[in-house]
């Protein structure tokens, strides 16, 4: 039987991600560098009709996957996780490190705990190059790495992980909370914890979506270092995410242009001053994006600005303009704030009842990982008293 081909980089969390998946559920495959191997590159490109998107996964049959969440490699290799049973204690619904986290906590108290997870366990975390302030990592740890680590922790303590799967719907079912499965199972635990994070924004522009990964992207650790050695990269936005990632970009090639709508940068005080510093880093405020041009690739960057209408051409852009949470799936079911993340009380409670949240899906969080990691603690705590009432209720 002919393997599944995998063009990558070691470098790309995604195919570092698409690697493991793989990998853990006994599928052949065979990598590929594509940046030791000039053929290989031109073969993605052949593929994607010029664009340069890894990890690019090629299947016997011919057809092939661009930076396929766990979910869609599974659908098309025909793999169908199930949850190895029906009732659960807590049932976990995000494999970030909130997620994963609260799953610690609940597996060492001896709870049947399940975790889902759809695109794939670690979150925005395993897109991150490098990590500098999580306690206990002087030297810093890459994103990829820290996240090895919280699936180790998580399974050698017995949490049951589900991969590849959405949890489609979540509602009260007597006195207990149902969640339905995308694939097809319908399970109830005495409580549930919503940890699902949240999405990078996108500009929403003409030409933008034509555009994703043709010079277009979203992630500098998956697709900055193919543009090693260039000349200039754009970033649009202007928080810390924005300037995080200009800095990295900026060692990569000759210029960086940062894109900001507002009057100043907003990141914190130290970022600030590291972009103002950096000698190839170009800010430029008050300017808002208006699109995109290119055919197969990049051409220019469209804006308005206070000398009117403008654009530049960078070899490719960046967007970080915000996030969007990952709650389309609780509508009408727990109440939203009006940008769609989930409002809760000071004990982590939703408007359904036995329904927790935690970490960036919540409302009013840092959006930092350690206090993801200590909101998906304080979460499950209460959890853990809902789960202790209901139980101490059964006692005849």
């Amino acid at each position: 039987m002919e393997e599944i081909v995998v063009y990558g980089a070691p470098w790309c969390p995604d195919c570092v991600r698409s690697k493991r998946f793989l990998a853990t559920h006994g599928v052949p495959y065979s990598w590929i560098d594509v940046d030791r191997d000039p053929a290989a590159e031109t073969r993605v490109r052949e593929l994607q009709g010029g664009a340069r998107r890894i990890p690019d996964v090629v299947f016997p049959d011919g057809s092939h996957l661009v930076e396929p969440s766990d979910e869609e490699l599974a659908r098309k290799l025909g793999l169908v996780a199930r949850a190895e049973r029906g009732i659960y204690d807590l049932i976990v619904i995000g494999g970030g490190p909130a997620g994963l986290t609260a799953g610690v906590y609940a597996a060492r108290e001896d709870l049947a705990v399940l975790v889902v997870d759809a695109g794939g366990f670690g979150g925005q975390a395993t897109t991150t190059q490098r990590i500098d302030n999580y306690p206990g990592f002087p030297d810093g740890i890459g994103g990829p790495d820290l996240v090895d680590l919280f699936i180790r922790h998580s399974r050698s303590g017995g949490v049951e992980p589900l991969p590849a799967t959405r949890v489609e719907s979540l509602a009260r079912d007597g006195g207990a909370v149902a969640a339905e499965l995308s694939n097809g199972q319908r399970i109830t635990g005495t409580a549930a914890l919503v940890a699902t994070g949240t999405t990078y924004r996108r500009l929403g522009v003409p030409g933008e979506e034509e555009l994703v990964g043709s010079g277009v992207h979203f992630c500098s650790t998956c697709d900055g270092p193919s543009y090693r050695g260039r000349r200039r990269l754009a970033v649009i936005g202007g928080g810390n995410s924005a300037c995080e990632e200009a800095l990295y970009l900026a060692q990569l090639v000759d210029e960086v242009v940062i894109l900001q709508n507002l009057g100043d940068l907003t990141a914190d005080a130290v970022l600030r001053e590291r972009v103002r510093r950096a000698p190839n880093i170009r800010v430029r405020t008050g300017v808002r994006v208006t699109g995109f041009r290119g055919g197969d690739e990049l051409e220019a960057v469209m804006f308005t600005g206070p000398h009117g209408a403008e654009e530049i051409a960078p070899d490719g852009v960046f967007v970080f303009i915000g996030l969007t949470p990952n709650s389309a799936f609780l509508q009408g079911s727990v109440e939203l704030d009006p940008h769609g993340y989930v409002r809760t009380d000071a004990h982590h409670r939703t408007s359904l009842p036995a329904v927790f949240a935690a970490g960036d899906v919540r409302t009013g969080t840092a959006k930092q990982l350690v206090t993801a990691a200590g909101d998906a603690v304080a979460a499950f705590l209460s959890a853990r008293k809902e789960i202790e009432q209901v139980r101490l209720a059964s006692v005849p």
